[in-house]
This record gives structure tokens, sequence and C-alpha cells, in this order.
């Protein structure tokens, strides 16, 4: 599976539940990290930093009313799209899991094609290049359904950790990424890379922005890391 693929949190209490969403994303194609509960919710999102989270709303202790208002008062989680799950079927209950900051709420019993749905749809908004979507930032496009770039028109040869590395910057242009974020995002957290290599393949990246002329469109920030635009 590619390091690029979204990260899927599955936060449930029930293992019989969070396997069963864990085996359909993963058929879906997605990563999928899991937790049992809210404790554990929080120290996984700061590990693995998901794309997305599935929350269930009744869990022990922490509930996930509450995970979800605490993710959504903090600047470097408050981006991150959820989906809340919950049997509370009322309108009420709806307008409360919304109002604390879910993203969408889904009730149980529901069809897991339908969640999946809802997951891609979320999926469009914050990693658009994963679900096949055409990117633009100034005279650079990149389609990736087609695995194509091209600036001012002109075609640009890449290589596949480059045009991961494209993608990254073009869905979120001006935002700063560490090295580290970078070998998250566009290598995984399973592989082991050296920071340095980040450096090489931003070099690369470079070269081939630039290989019809044109300014270099990447910007280093010193001590923090790299940025479009």
């Amino acid at each position: 599976m590619s390091a690029n693929q979204p990260t899927v949190l599955v936060v449930d209490d029930e293992h019989a539940q969070r396997e069963v969403l864990a085996y359909n994303l993963e058929a879906e194609g997605f990563r999928v990290a899991r937790a049992e509960n809210g404790e554990e919710a929080m120290i996984v999102v700061d590990e693995a930093m998901p794309d997305i989270i599935v929350l269930d709303w009744m869990m022990p202790n922490l509930s996930g009313i509450e995970v979800c208002r605490r993710l959504k008062s903090r600047p470097e989680t408050r981006n991150i799209p959820i989906i809340m799950l919950s049997a509370r079927a009322e309108e009420v209950d709806k307008v409360r899991g919304l109002e604390t900051g879910a993203d969408d709420y889904v009730i149980k019993p529901y069809s897991v094609i339908e969640l999946m749905a809802r997951v891609r749809s979320q999926l469009r908004r914050v990693r658009p290049s994963t679900v096949g979507l055409r990117l633009e930032f100034d005279d650079i496009v990149l389609d990736a359904e087609t695995h194509k770039v091209s600036r001012s028109d002109k075609p640009l040869k890449l290589g596949p950790t480059e045009f991961r590395l494209l993608s990254t910057f073009m869905e979120k242009p001006g935002r700063v990424w560490s090295r580290e974020q970078l070998l998250d995002r566009v290598w995984g957290r399973d592989i082991y890379v050296d920071t340095r290599t980040v450096d090489v393949h931003i070099g690369r990246l470079r070269k081939a922005l630039t290989q019809h002329g044109g300014a270099d469109p990447i910007r280093t920030i010193r001590g923090a890391g790299y940025a479009l635009g």
C-alpha cells in the first residue's frame, strides 16, 4: 500500500465494530489506525496524525463527544475531519455532535457503503489528490488520476516520490511541512528513511519544476521545513 494513502483512525470500544470498520476501510485502500477508547485515541492522534477520524460517541470514561471537543480546540488537530458514529437518533443529539465540531454524523445501524462514501467525501476536502482530483497552483497542474504534471502547459517528468511530495504540497499551499511530517506523509511510518533523504528529493522536485524555466515555487524555511508558495 502506498505511503501516500490517507490514514483513517477508527475509535470504538467494541472490538467487533472496530475490526469490521477497519477491514472495510483497508479493503478500500486506506491505512487504518485503531483506538479502543477516548484516552487511547488522543495518544494515537498525537503519534499518527490521521487524515480523518471515525469516532464512536458512547465510550466509557472519555466519550467521543469529549474527544471531538478536545481535538477541535487544538490548532494542530482542529482541521482533521471527524465522522461521529452514534445510536442517538434524535435531532438534538445530531445537532450537539455537529456543534461540538464533528464534520459528519452517522446514526447506527449504518450502511458500510454509505460510511465509506462519507469518508471519501471528507477526504476530498483535506486530501484531494488521494481521490484522483486535479490540483492547481499558479501555473502548475497535477492530475492525480492520470499521474501527470504540467507547468505552463508543458509536461514535467517526475519520479513517484517527487510526485507524492508535490501532491502533498499542492493539497495545502503555504503550509510549512517539517522533514519529519514529509517522511510520514510521503514515505510512511513503517519505513526508516533519514531526514536528509527529504532534502535530496526536494532538490529533485525543484529541478523538475524548473526544467522548462520559471521560478522555484518551493520555499525553504530555516529550522522549520519546506512550503509551496
